[in-house]
């Protein structure tokens, strides 16, 4: 305005107007007088108001009526020029505004006029568009008269008319539309309670509106009436009308102001009122039509759908939709089904092209789709529109594949446009594939043959129609080929984008208020009143709202969507389409998955799986969810092809690879195509970038990935990653060089998938591992029961999550590990174990060397949680496992071996799970390790773990596997003894600390501590589990086992075993060894006895050890003599202890019953330990002991205090070298002795089991045969051996009753028999008359008792007797040996050597020995009372006899010697002691026995030997003299002290050897010889002696003598007579020989007895005897006749003597009678 008001402008107008007042006038000079004056006046009428008025224009409008009057007229002079130039100068009037209403009417009034003579009609329109235009002064009817002017120059002939005319009509319909809203802003400020409107279709209810929006009310309702081809209620006047037109005019009002309908409840009203049922009028036929239904078919013809109508009423309603629709929920609602229907097949496809571009419209908008899905589709009763609409989008699409049924079109008009929307159909069977093979085609679709090209037709985001903005053709256009589902495929393309960049965007934003995360993805159910956000509660009311819209959104559109997005992926040809297809699943996927919608999350990711895998391929997890709508079209495969060609003919799509199904039983190949690889890598993105959300469905996506990386052949390598590798089974994987270059990078993708899994939240971490885990069961399942190649890849990936989370390991290790140990590690085929294996121990280890926070070394439990799998892994018993396993503790100790702390306990129990029958390899790797640990790691670990150790180097012994490792182990726990010795103080400082708080704890439970040999200190019990674990090893079944321990154990104990505090060694004693002895003893007691053929191997055994029993026997050897010894070396510990006499027991009773085992290797050693514990042979150590002082012979415990330093328990107690000890004995101190075995009781006990022992191993068997158990002669002499020093401590209390038991062994002992194989070791030849050991033992003994008698006091004097009886009955053995029960022996010179007979001893050295030893005895004791009393003298003669009478049949020729010369030793000392105590009568019984002795002695029954040489003969002889020589000097002369039958026998018996002294086997020659002469000469010599003796004391005495003489001489007479008788009976013949060498004999006597009665004094002869002398006389001379010149000879020297006869005597003395 300011333009117009300016004064130059003013003062323009001005003048313009005075010239167009001047030329109008000239113009109408002639023709127009009228019209000239009115100019003239109006000039002048300006100049006035010009004048008059400052504000001129003012003036000018107010007078306007009057200034515009002269152009009025003009114009009605309807002359061409004058009409222009009055329109020009209207026109000038109405742009400076000074145009009064009244003017305006007048001007319109006059327009009409001229319009409706046709008149200047575009100059009409151009000043109707200034004044209504430049002004507001035209109101209610005079603008209605214009516009109606405008209507009607519209509808002209004239074409350029007509088209200005519309454009000044759709001008001034905006303005009068303008004008309102301007009106609106002028009165915004003033709110004014709106009225409401009644809902009646009055048209005067607009009364309350303001003229300029009633103006617009008139005018929009009248565009209404006449669209509808109603009559018009304000625009009278309206001839014609067209519906496209008013619908256009419509459209633009209602697009350009949508804010009158908003803000006016009129204009509402309208809206809903006139022109919703106006455009669903309209629809009408486009809704009935059907495509293809004949005419005939329905009585009144259909009508048909008309384009322009058409398209401008579906642009009507996206306008509605889109400006009005919360005004129009119903009506939209009506609307928007309206278009869905137009979408159907049977509709024209230009209807289907202009709907699907609505719904374009639509699309682009995501807040209108939301606004749908909460009006419609969120309410109970609604359509459910948003559905329907993506619903009708996928049948759209999917129709557009199906070539149509008809192929006549209904009429002719439609002819050409039945195709136009969709598809070409390809030539039959060719597909598109036959153009020409390789060449490069359209992107397209393409599905069962129907081939659609894709083309560009907007970009994204936008929805630019084409076919709505044809308003100027009247006839459908034709459709280009794909022009449909190009659009469709956009809709939804943008329909995804929207909704999900939508709540996307709104998610965000509403996490970001709450700070706190919604609710997890995973949970499917899970509504959204359950979330737990700390808000606002309206913030918290808000956000449920959005997501139940959005939810309902997702759940309305999914199915839809996916329907149509994998049909067209299934049809895809093109890269870019599949790759917008794809983004668009994924998309959706994700976002379903954010909201936690998992039905729909899982169909889209299904899809996309399913276009990963080749078609066709048998997957179960996709085929069992609920995929799409689709999931149920049946596909057909194109042709016979080995190919299997995807269900859509696909082709045209490159094949990439070629590789294996993974399948149990495999079936041929299976190819990838690129678009299989474009969608495997779509999946990877979405796993990748989406993984928090997958959650259920991870499984899905693993499995699927599974597949494809088996089919393209990629193998795990270490760390789990996946690398190309050659498929191990069936025709190799066969890759494209395409694709092998994608490898890599699909391998790297993937790695990095799980990489990325440390980005995820702990429950979608969760939701992974137990995807993996149930994918990993799935290729168990198909890996059972065939070798083939299992699937790794889930083992693979679990492996790489676990090591990529490592930071959080705590959350995933348990479902992780305890996958792969329950189920992987323990699956039968070997690759898939191995690589469970492999997983886990990897795991573990990246465990413990990652760098936790706070450290492993802080967080104890977490070290053991990751430990603990490798304990576990125990209970598996493949070995492949377990060496895996094994190596890992390798490693883990090599690297983590010093920090280990307190998982020490879970690896030592690893290799200590390792048990026995798991083979060579398996037990060499564990003690392989446990040596690593005892040699590196002692000291590292806790102290409370040294005796888990022990434990487990001692189970290693117990193996049997490998005979070097058991011996090794012990060999360890040497070694770790050696440790605990040097760490000693550390290991019980720290093992007490543990042990309190241990304590402790235990009492805040109130249970009681528990551990072995609890109530030693703990340092200790360490010591007692090493002693028991070597105990245990002690009874191994091997025998080089037991041996080593056994020495081991016993070295500990004795090289350690100071260190023990002194308590302890109670259960040393009695838990470790004595227990251990037991056991040695039951094993070797039930040993086998067989024979052991060879040692395994080609190891010969020495036939010492060639059995069980026998290899036991060396074991049992060990045990007890380390006991032994350690009783020995430490009695001065075990002493004090209070039950050492028990103690002392048990172990006595274990050397009994060693020594009585039928072993003699073992009885032999047991008495070895008895002479040790005796302390008769020193201990081993005898170095230790002492030179000074004397009295000490054990080692003595000296207690060194400040060298085990200031924080000990105990001082150590050492036993140390000899230097040290003396220079400490040297000391002031006295040094400590302790007390040497004083206390009797264990001497006592002692000699009881030694006594059992020999009573037992002496007692002769019941029965013999060839497996009888005899004792050796080296136990024997053993046994024996141990007496006398045994003796010296128990010989006060000795009694008769423990001599006899004595004498029992000994006698026993000495008759045992010895195996002939034994023999010639232990006997010296036959001749030598040597003692054996066992023999000299034996005497000995007796020696040592019988000195101590000597010396002992008188009460021990009485035992005197029961030695000798001892000692004769030895004795006896020279002649009678010794019995062994009822063995039979042979003697030694006729053993054959051979095992099964016995030999029976020499005896004859002994017996001789025993009876030097008798007599010499004797000599010294003859006179003891209790050797008289006890008739010791008689035994000994009684003995005497046997060997005496025997003589030449003794075993041996110098027994009886020396039984003679013993006799004569001993009557030469007993006789005198006999006749001592004669009165006594204690020798009564002697002297009987004495006679019989000489009796069977001298005139012994035995032949002596036909070898015996002259000589021999004679020395014998002479030592029968020496007897009677004896009995002439020491019993005759002593008569009277004797009993008188005893010297009646004497006498008896000297008559008897002076005539029968011959020896019947001599022969001739020998026979003067072998007459005993001497003899009997000594025998006559001594009887006449004492016949005649002048000493006779007694009567009795001289007629016995008398007795004698007599007889002899009768006897003798007798003799010859007899032999004369015979000689002369037998003539010629010789007598016998032997009755020959009787007279011989007599004859001799005869002569010897003159001789010795020439030589006794003559008193001592009877007369009588001279009587029968001569008496014999005669009888002699008769045997002069005899023929024998032996006989002769005799005879010639017996009568020799008689000469003395011949005279008589000097003097004749009468002999005295008495």
């Amino acid at each position: 305005m300011s333009g117009t008001n300016s004064p130059e402008a003013v003062k323009k107008l001005l003048e313009n107007m005075q010239s167009d007042l001047r030329a109008l006038s000239l113009e109408c000079k002639k023709k127009f007088p009228p019209v000239k004056e009115a100019a003239e006046s109006g000039i002048i009428k300006v100049k006035t108001i010009a004048a008059r008025n400052t504000e001129i224009l003012a003036a000018l409008k107010e007078n306007s009526s009057e200034v515009v009057q002269p152009f009025l007229m003009g114009c009605g002079t309807k002359e061409p020029k004058i009409t222009q130039l009055c329109l020009a100068a209207i026109q000038r009037l109405m742009s400076h505004e000074v145009v009064s209403e009244t003017a305006a009417g007048n001007i319109i009034n006059m327009l009409w006029q001229l319009m409706e003579n046709s008149l200047e009609e575009l100059k009409l329109l151009q000043t109707v568009l200034v004044l209504l235009t430049t002004n507001t002064v035209v109101h209610d009817e005079a603008l209605s008269k214009a516009i109606v002017l405008c209507f009607r120059l519209h509808f002209t002939k004239d074409n350029i008319t007509n088209n200005t005319a519309a454009a000044t009509v759709r001008q001034v319909v905006t303005v009068v539309f303008e004008r309102m809203v301007a009106e609106d802003e002028r009165h915004r400020d003033i709110v004014e309670q709106p009225v409401l409107v009644q809902g009646n279709s009055n048209r005067r209810s607009v009364s309350t509106l303001k003229p300029c929006a009633k103006d617009a009310y008139m005018l929009f309702q009248d565009l209404c009436q006449l669209v509808n081809a109603d009559a018009p209620y304000w625009l009278v006047g309206m001839t014609e009308m067209t519906r496209t037109f008013g619908l256009e005019l419509l459209e633009s009002v209602l697009n350009d102001f949508p804010q009158v309908f908003l803000q006016h409840q009129e204009f509402s009203f309208l809206l809903k009122e006139r022109v919703c049922p106006l455009v669903i009028k309209l629809f009408s036929p486009n809704i009935k039509f059907r495509q293809g239904s004949s005419t005939s078919s329905s009585p009144a013809p259909v009508e048909k759908p008309y384009f322009p109508i058409c398209m401008r009423l579906l642009r009507v309603v996206s306008v509605l939709i889109k400006q009005f629709y919360s005004l129009l929920v119903t009506e939209c609602e009506i609307f928007l089904s309206l278009l869905v229907k137009f979408l159907d097949a049977d509709k024209p496809q230009w209807l289907r092209a202009v709907a699907v571009e609505s719904i374009h419209r639509f699309c682009v908008q995501p807040q209108l789709l939301r606004s749908f899905c909460q009006s419609y589709d969120m309410k109970q009763h609604s359509t459910k529109v948003f559905r329907d609409i993506v619903n009708a989008l996928g049948s759209f699409i999917q129709s557009l594949f199906l070539v149509p049924a008809t192929g006549n079109p209904a009429t002719s008009n439609q002819a050409g446009n039945n195709n136009l929307g969709g598809s070409v159909s390809a030539p039959a069977n060719s597909g598109m594939v036959g153009i020409g093979g390789g060449v490069t085609l359209l992107p397209a679709f393409e599905y069962r043959g129907t081939w659609i090209p894709i083309l560009t037709i907007t970009v994204q985001g936008s929805a630019k129609a084409t076919y709505l903005e044809m308003l100027d053709k009247v006839e459908p256009p034709t459709i280009p080929e794909g022009y449909a589902m190009s659009v469709a495929f956009h809709c939804l393309l943008d329909l995804v984008r929207g909704i999900t960049s939508m709540i996307e965007g709104e998610l965000g934003e509403v996490e970001t208020e709450c700070q706190t995360t919604t609710e997890e993805a995973s949970s499917p159910t899970q509504s959204s009143e359950h979330q737990d956000l700390q808000s606002a509660s309206d913030q918290m009311d808000k956000e449920i709202v959005s997501r139940a819209v959005w939810e309902e959104m997702v759940n309305a559109c999914w199915c839809g969507l996916l329907a149509a997005l994998s049909l067209l992926l299934d049809a895809s040809t093109d890269e870019a389409a599949t790759e917008n297809i794809l983004k668009a699943e994924l998309t959706m996927a994700a976002l379903c998955g954010r909201l936690g919608l998992v039905t729909s999350r899982d169909a889209f990711i299904t899809a996309i799986c399913k276009g990963s895998l080749p078609p066709h391929y048998a997957l179960t997890v996709l085929n069992t969810t609920t995929a799409a709508t689709l999931s149920n079209k049946s596909y057909s495969v194109q042709g016979q092809s080995v190919m299997m060609i995807s269900p859509s003919s696909e082709s045209h799509q490159q094949v990439v690879a070629v590789g294996q199904p993974l399948a149990v039983q495999p079936q041929g190949t299976v190819m990838l195509t690129s678009k299989n690889i474009q969608c495997m890598r779509t999946l990877l993105n979405l796993a990748h970038c989406h993984g928090a959300v997958l959650g259920t469905s991870w499984q899905l996506v693993l499995a699927t990935l599974q597949h494809l990386v088996w089919i393209l052949g990629l193998k795990p390598s270490s760390g789990g990653a996946l690398k190309p590798g050659r498929a191990v089974e069936g025709p190799s994987t066969v890759l494209t060089t395409a694709v092998m270059t994608d490898l890599p990078v699909i391998s790297n993708i993937l790695s990095r998938l799980f990489e990325s899994s440390q980005y995820l939240d702990d429950v979608s971490l969760h939701h992974l591992i137990n995807a993996l885990c149930s994918l990993s069961l799935e290729a168990m399942d198909m890996a059972y029961g065939n070798n083939k190649e299992p699937s790794l890849f889930a083992v693979a990936k679990l492996l790489e999550t676990g090591l990529v989370n490592m930071h959080r390991i705590e959350i995933l290790w348990r479902p992780l590990t305890g996958h792969l140990l329950e189920k992987v590690c323990q699956h039968p085929n070997s690759r898939m174990r191995e690589w469970g294996a492999e997983a886990l121990t990897s795991l573990i280890k990246a465990g413990l060397t990652f760098n936790h926070d706070p450290p492993l070394s802080q967080n104890q439990r977490l070290q053991l949680l990751l430990l603990n799998p490798l304990k576990e892994m125990s209970n598996i018993n493949h070995p492949d496992i377990r060496l895996k396993q094994l190596e890992c503790v390798l490693q883990i100790l090599q690297s983590q071996g010093d920090s280990l702390g307190p998982g020490w306990p879970l690896v030592l129990g690893v290799m200590g799970a390792i048990r026995n029958d798991q083979g060579e390899s398996l037990i060499r790797t564990a003690f392989q390790c446990l040596q690593l640990v005892v040699t590196d790691f002692l000291p590292t670990m806790p102290c409370t773990c040294l005796q888990i150790v022990v434990d487990v180097a001692g189970s290693f012994g117990l193996h049997n596997q490998e005979l070097n490792i058991s011996l090794t182990s012990i060999g360890l726990l040497w070694n770790i003894s050696d440790y605990f010795f040097q760490r000693g103080e550390t290991i019980e400082k720290e093992l007490n600390k543990e042990e309190a708080l241990q304590q402790k704890q235990a009492e805040e439970k109130g249970v009681v501590l528990n551990r072995p040999f609890h109530p030693a200190p703990p340092f200790d019990c360490l010591w007692l589990c090493l002693y028991a674990k070597l105990g245990e090893l002690c009874v191994d079944p091997r025998p080089a086992v037991r041996k080593s321990a056994g020495q081991t154990l016993f070295s500990t104990i004795g090289a350690h075993g100071t260190l023990l505090q002194h308590s302890t060694w109670h259960t040393v004693i009695w838990k470790v060894l004595f227990h251990l002895l037991d056991r040695v003893r039951e094993s070797s007691t039930t040993a086998d006895k067989e024979k052991i053929e060879s040692g395994g191997g080609n190891i010969l055994i020495h036939h010492s050890r060639d059995t069980a029993e026998k290899q036991w026997a060396e074991t049992w050897v060990l045990t007890l003599a380390g006991v032994a010894r350690i009783f020995n070396t430490r009695r001065y510990l075990l002493q004090p202890l209070g039950d050492f006499s028990r103690a002392w027991d048990v172990l006595l009773d274990h050397i009994q019953s060693a020594a009585l085992s039928k072993n003699n290797e073992v009885s032999l050693a047991a008495l070895k330990s008895f002479q040790e514990i005796l302390q008769i042979v020193s201990p081993a150590r005898d170095l230790d002991k002492p030179e000074t002082p004397p009295v000490v012979n054990v080692p003595v415990p000296v207690l060194i205090g400040p060298i085990s330093g200031p924080g000990m328990s105990r001082p150590f107690v050492r036993t140390d070298s000899i230097g040290e000890r003396l220079g400490r004995y040297s000391s002031s101190e006295p040094p400590i002795v302790t007390d040497e075995l004083e206390d009797l009781n264990l001497w006592w006990a002692a000699w009881n089991t030694w006594y059992r022992i020999g009573s037992e191993s002496t007692k002769p068997p019941i029965t013999f045969d060839k497996l009888t158990f005899i004792p050796s002669q080296p136990f024997l002499t053993a046994l024996i051996q141990i007496f006398p020093a045994l003796y010296q401590h128990i010989k006060t209390g000795f009694n008769m009753d423990d001599l006899q038991k004595l004498g029992v062994i000994l006698h026993s002992a000495v008759s045992v028999p010895i195996s002939s194989d034994a023999s010639p070791f232990i006997l010296p030849s036959y001749t030598e008359a040597v003692l054996t050991s066992l023999q000299e033992a034996v005497l000995t003994a007796l020696d040592v008792l019988q000195k101590a008698i000597c010396v002992g006091p008188e009460n021990m004097q009485i035992m005197y007797p029961a030695i000798f009886d001892q000692l004769l009955a030895f004795v006896e053995f020279s002649c009678k040996p010794p019995q062994y029960g009822q063995l039979e022996t042979k003697h030694i010179a006729n053993a054959k050597y051979n095992q099964a007979e016995w030999v029976a001893l020499n005896y004859v050295p002994f017996a001789e020995r025993s009876l030097e030893v008798v007599v010499d005895l004797y000599q010294k004791t003859a006179c003891h009372k209790a050797v008289v009393n006890e008739k010791v003298l008689q035994n000994i003669i009684k003995t005497l006899r046997v060997p005496l009478s025997l003589k030449y049949s003794c075993p041996s020729e110098s027994t009886w010697k020396l039984a003679v010369s013993s006799l004569l030793k001993v009557l030469s000392i007993g006789l005198p002691v006999a006749r001592q105590h004669a009165s006594s009568g204690k020798f009564d019984s002697m002297w009987p026995e004495l006679a019989n002795t000489f009796e069977d002695f001298l005139f012994t029954k035995s032949i002596p030997p036909d070898n015996l040489s002259i000589q021999e003969f004679q020395r014998n002889e002479n030592i029968d003299v020496e007897v009677v020589q004896l009995i002439s000097t020491e019993i005759l002369p002593y008569a009277n002290f004797i009993p008188k039958e005893f010297v009646g026998q004497i006498m008896t018996m000297l008559n008897k050897g002076s005539i029968h002294s011959q020896s019947s086997s001599f022969t001739e020659a020998e026979i003067d010889i072998r007459l005993r002469e001497e003899f009997s000469k000594m025998c006559f010599e001594t009887l006449l002696q004492f016949s005649f003796s002048n000493k006779v004391t007694t009567p009795q005495e001289g007629y016995i003598s008398r007795m004698a003489l007599s007889v002899l001489l009768k006897r003798s007479q007798d003799v010859l007579r007899r032999y004369i008788e015979d000689e002369r009976l037998s003539g010629k013949c010789p007598l016998p020989r032997q009755q020959v060498t009787e007279i011989i004999f007599v004859l001799k006597a005869v002569s010897t007895l003159i001789d010795s009665l020439k030589k006794t004094q003559p008193e001592n002869v009877d007369g009588n005897t001279w009587a029968q002398v001569i008496a014999l006389y005669p009888t002699l001379v008769e045997c002069i006749t005899c023929s024998s010149s032996e006989v002769c000879s005799a005879l010639k020297e017996a009568l020799v003597p008689f000469k003395d006869f011949m005279q008589p005597p000097a003097s004749r003395v009468q002999n005295g009678e008495s």
